[in-house]
């Protein structure tokens, strides 16, 4: 894990001060990237990817309905939470523009996969993400680490209150049961949105929301009886949220927190908040690209199968700058990730 003392350390000398004049680290960069073809469109690859997971979609609801009121279900539970869970790595690729160069057809295509197909606001996810782009970890302006219930520093451990007070304590042990929330708690905060500045268009988010939770709803009980569906509702929900939780969690949690006043030029204020996850192709498919998240913050528009190719290029480039730049492996991130929020946790087992 990168100690917080590298945002001093890796600051820029007088020396390299001089070399900005002609230009940012971060554009010689971009420069390279751009002269290895790594940020053209892939349409093949997505029309290939967003087919599977149609066709996955497609499936899951057509054993749902030929399995009928069994408990056979709760395996099809499972396998629709994964299907979610790739549905919403397919939401965040469009939002970013990844798959669509133009604004409207990455905005159609995510209304019609995160309002419809998960039940997840677009709108407001796509402020909520920008946002946490712009200054990933940082204690004011990161709404991903503001202290809702988690607690993400030591600073907001001292002025916790409340629930995150509670929750903080032994949040390390209680992060993987609260993940089987998240995906009801996404659904929760997108209607609540729908009245807020954050969505722009609040009767058509608002009108797909409700009709995939017609949808999502109506077949569970008219398929099922009240028993099963309640267990299929708890198997897939709680499952889809541990995914989401799998995939986001490793990016940046346990990676320096930025502190109001912290001066940071782009380049690294998104490499050393930012981690790297090493896996292969099965790592790849589960996350979604997203296991590359210093190319991913540097590059956001960048499709997902340039980015292991981004990868040797910019770790190659922090070398030879001197900025530090973390990978590890699946596990390793989650044992650095709930390492960090015990140790954050601490002031307030202490303060008992």
């Amino acid at each position: 894990m990168v100690d917080s003392t590298v945002l001093v350390e890796s600051l820029p000398t007088p020396a390299r001060e001089k070399e900005r004049e002609k230009g940012s680290d971060f554009s010689e960069l971009s420069r390279r990237i751009a002269d290895a073809g790594l940020l053209r469109r892939r349409p093949l690859y997505y029309t290939v990817r967003f087919g599977a997971v149609a066709l996955a979609l497609a499936g899951g609801v057509a054993a749902f309905v030929a399995l009928g009121d069994s408990w056979g279900q709760l395996l099809v539970a499972v396998a629709l939470a994964v299907v979610f869970g790739q549905l919403g790595l397919a939401a965040h690729d469009l939002a970013h523009r990844q798959v669509f160069s133009r604004r409207r057809p990455s905005e159609a295509g995510g209304l019609l996969t995160a309002n419809l197909l998960l039940g997840m606001s677009y709108g407001w996810w796509m402020n909520k993400h920008t946002r946490h782009h712009a200054n990933p970890n940082h204690e004011e302006k990161d709404p991903d680490v503001s202290p809702d219930i988690l607690v993400w520093s030591r600073g907001q451990a001292s002025r916790a209150t409340g629930l995150p007070r509670f929750v903080g304590r032994h949040q390390a042990a209680l992060f993987f049961p609260l993940l089987t929330l998240e995906g009801l708690n996404l659904s929760f905060n997108s209607f609540k949105a729908l009245g807020g500045r954050a969505v722009k268009r609040p009767v058509l988010e608002g009108t797909l929301l409700v009709a995939h939770f017609a949808l999502y709803f109506g077949g569970l009980f008219t398929v099922l009886s009240p028993g099963k569906a309640l267990a299929f509702l708890a198997v897939h929900q709680g499952l889809f949220g541990i995914y989401l939780g799998s995939v986001f969690a490793p990016n940046h949690k346990g990676m320096p927190m930025i502190e109001e006043g912290t001066r940071l030029d782009f380049l690294r204020r998104q490499v050393l908040t930012s981690r790297n996850v090493r896996g292969g192709v099965l790592v790849d498919v589960f996350m979604g690209g997203l296991n590359y998240q210093i190319e991913h913050h540097l590059f956001p528009s960048m499709p997902t199968p340039a980015l292991g190719r981004a990868q040797v290029l910019t770790e190659a480039y922090c070398a030879e700058l001197g900025v530090p730049y973390h990978q590890t492996a699946l596990l390793a991130s989650h044992r650095e990730a709930l390492r960090h929020m015990r140790s954050v946790g601490e002031p307030l087992r202490a303060a008992r």
